[in-house]
């Protein structure tokens, strides 16, 4: 049985590349960056080449790029090490559509006297900047807003959430670990940034916080001071090395993003031909270019899954972090005015340029009968 992996907001393979990079990286580069040595010193230039053109991608500075273990342990450091160094001010501002790990971070704070305010999104998923504007107070130390959402693929508009910020006074973090190289984005987008490698086909093990020169954090860690005393611990210059290699790669074929884009949205017209289908996120440009979210009526998005995934099919049911609960989306759950129906009914594909039309013609089919089939059973019969 064929493969078909349309899960690729849950990782990516990692590129040839980026493969080729790591393996190079470990036979000539293996030493600690951090000695001295001749060896050190070789391996720590190819870490800052590999930073430097993260900075470049970002157009920001090398000494603002952090390497981190992912998306989780950027958003934590962001989050936590602001609020650590910043003890006075107690207000922060988050959407109701995070990724857990910032929801969980800010609810963390929350439970250690922190204010937590949680904004609105309509029913695209987009944030309700006047009440972004209305939310900021003099004490409002930081506003994170996702910029693509992992589980509908919507895409903030950062340059106004970043003005709105700037005129208050409020420092902007965005994770952007769904968006980054698949819509614009850049360092005059915002005083944070979270990127990683593992969701645009670089290895798993490593992200990058960009931090807008000025701003300190309080690390999460203590070691030996590296990276300026932010993250301690060896640094993995292999998956540093994979990581540039990614980006590289990304850069070459931008010409691919626009056939994604298609793709998506050949799936999403055709998908919605299916009765009682509604559409989760924004359309066009405002939509990740990969992503299509669908909720089904009178079905769960599991037994779709696990009925594709008879087929050979690789989906989710939102966000590969939390897939495994039973609670509904609360991203979902967010744009339907709490409609447990539609966020149970969801189902997440996400795309990658090497997926064919012919895949996804398969998987249409398949969709169909899978939902059919369940609604011929279901005790919520339309």
């Amino acid at each position: 049985m064929k493969t078909i992996y349309l899960d690729n907001g849950a990782t990516t393979k990692i590129c040839p590349a980026a493969e080729a990079a790591i393996k190079e990286a470990n036979e000539k580069f293996f030493a600690n960056p951090a000695s001295i040595h001749h060896a050190g010193i070789e391996a720590s230039k190819r870490l800052e080449r590999a930073r430097k053109t993260i900075a470049n991608t970002l157009g920001a500075s090398p000494e603002e790029i952090i390497f981190t273990s992912g998306g989780t342990e950027s958003n934590n450091l962001a989050i936590k090490g602001l609020s650590f160094q910043n003890p006075s001010k107690k207000h922060i501002i988050a959407s109701k559509i995070e990724h857990d790990c910032v929801l969980n971070s800010c609810k963390w704070l929350e439970e250690r006297g922190y204010e937590i305010t949680f904004l609105d999104v309509d029913k695209e998923g987009f944030v309700n900047l006047q009440q972004l504007q209305n939310a900021i107070r003099p004490d409002t130390l930081l506003v994170s807003i996702i910029h693509g959402n992992n589980e509908i693929g919507t895409l903030q508009n950062l340059q106004k959430i970043y003005e709105i910020c700037k005129k208050k006074k409020a420092i902007f973090h965005t994770d952007a670990c769904q968006s980054f190289t698949k819509a614009p984005l850049s360092a005059k987008m915002a005083d944070m940034i979270t990127i990683n490698a593992h969701k645009m086909h670089g290895p798993k093990g490593i992200g990058a916080l960009y931090i807008r020169k000025g701003i300190q954090l309080t690390p999460l860690a203590h070691g030996g001071g590296h990276q300026q005393g932010i993250r301690s611990g060896t640094q993995n210059v292999a998956a540093a090395a994979g990581f540039e290699a990614a980006i590289k790669e990304a850069q070459k074929q931008k010409k691919q993003i626009k056939n994604m884009q298609n793709l998506r949205d050949y799936f999403i017209k055709s998908a919605l031909k299916i009765p009682n289908s509604t559409l989760n996120g924004a359309e066009g440009n405002s939509r990740l270019a990969n992503n299509i979210n669908i909720s089904f009526a009178g079905v769960e998005g599991e037994s779709v899954a696990a009925l594709l995934d008879m087929e050979g099919i690789c989906c989710s049911t939102g966000s590969a972090c939390a897939s495994k609960s039973l609670d509904p989306s609360h991203v979902i759950m967010a744009i339907s005015n709490n409609s447990h129906e539609r966020a149970h009914g969801s189902i997440r594909f996400t795309l990658s340029a090497s997926n064919t039309k012919k895949e996804i013609d398969f998987t249409l089919r398949a969709l169909a009968q899978a939902v059919k089939k369940l609604r011929k059973i279901s005790p919520l019969k339309r």
